[in-house]
């Protein structure tokens, strides 16, 4: 390494972190007396008298749907060659998934899971930049391409509604799913988003997806996405340092062979509630619901998801999403409560009922 390069790279290794405007006070944000943010404040207008919906936001529907985002269709909607490779998939706890496991582009799931996300909007154009793949959304009045080359993200368009920005989107490729869980979709597929900000900090955001190619009927999901003040948007790269697909094999030949008997299934129904104070990015929300339907457990967080619960031995299953869920009785074999271990953190849910 020459002279140069080490004079360099001291220097970089030297750099504060507040470099990066991790804490940096977002300009324009109105405050409170005490200097704290004012997300309840009027939403900013443009010169059009459209609302503004640049910022920096969490655009997540949560884990429920993000594992499951057909939670809310009817059997029978969901296609049958659909609901074979969702289950396939799902059985193999994701092991094929192109996002989470090769690094590709999270394709139409990164609307409803977008998180920490930047939209930058303009009269004729809106980006959406998230820390990995970007969006462009024309707003000039071009209507959606008629044969377009398939793209990770598609294209988009977008029209006002009164105070709510429309957005069409179309041309994706078929190579991306819809949820953690695997649920496909094909290149007929296509969505429209409904923005609202309601105030300074706050928008609604409905996502509907159209795709008669994999599925009987369309279906809208809706959730509120909030401003993120006073920091910045970091890149991420997934590929870079990647160790964990080569370990990434689904379940075991012995993990295949499980079954667990329906009585003892039922055992495990009920709620459960994380402790206080405890940490639940991977599960959620505080409260899990645990129920039994076709001699299968289903998983839901915070009311939302329906996801299978796959065993991989009697008390131990899981829901793709989150690691694993371990069930815990005491000494007459009564379910206690319930433990949940990932890579990040051992999360533990007391029954409540």
């Amino acid at each position: 390494m020459t002279n140069k390069a080490v004079v360099v790279l001291l220097a970089l290794m030297s750099t504060p972190l507040a470099a990066q405007w991790l804490n940096y006070p977002t300009p324009g944000l109105p405050r409170t007396k005490d200097g704290k943010p004012n997300l309840s404040a009027p939403a900013p207008r443009s010169a059009d008298g459209k609302p503004d919906l640049s910022g920096l936001w969490v655009i997540s529907a949560g884990p429920g749907y993000l594992g499951n985002i057909a939670a809310d269709l009817k059997p029978g909607d969901v296609q049958p060659w659909a609901e074979g490779l969702y289950r396939k998939r799902v059985e193999d706890i994701g092991k094929d998934d192109p996002w989470t496991v090769f690094c590709l582009p999270a394709g139409p799931r990164q609307l409803i899971n977008g998180g920490l996300t930047r939209i930058i909007h303009t009269p004729l154009l809106m980006a959406i930049l998230y820390e990995g793949p970007y969006r462009q959304v024309f707003l000039d009045g071009r209507k959606l391409p008629q044969d377009p080359n398939p793209s990770w993200m598609g294209y988009s368009v977008g029209h006002w509604e009164g105070d709510a920005l429309v957005v069409e989107s179309a041309g994706f490729n078929e190579r991306s799913w819809l949820d953690m869980g695997g649920h496909p979709h094909t290149e007929s597929l296509r969505t429209t988003e409904r923005f609202h900000r309601r105030d300074f900090g706050h928008m609604d955001l409905q996502v509907t997806f159209d795709d008669p190619k994999a599925y009987a009927k369309s279906w809208t999901v809706s959730f509120g996405v909030t401003l993120v003040p006073d920091t910045d948007l970091l890149e991420y790269v997934c590929n870079e340092n990647e160790k964990d697909g080569q370990h990434l094999v689904g379940r075991t030949s012995g993990e295949k062979q499980v079954k667990v008997a329906p009585e003892i299934l039922a055992r495990y129904v009920g709620t459960y509630e994380v402790e206080p104070n405890a940490p639940t990015p991977n599960v959620g929300g505080r409260v899990l619901n645990v129920t039994l339907s076709g001699g299968e457990l289903l998983l839901d967080m915070g009311g939302k998801g329906k996801l299978p619960l796959i065993p991989l031995s009697e008390t131990s299953f899981s829901p793709r999403l989150g690691g694993t869920y371990e069930f815990v009785t005491d000494d007459k074999g009564v379910v206690t409560h319930l433990l949940v271990h990932s890579a990040e953190e051992g999360v533990k849910a007391v029954r409540r009922r």
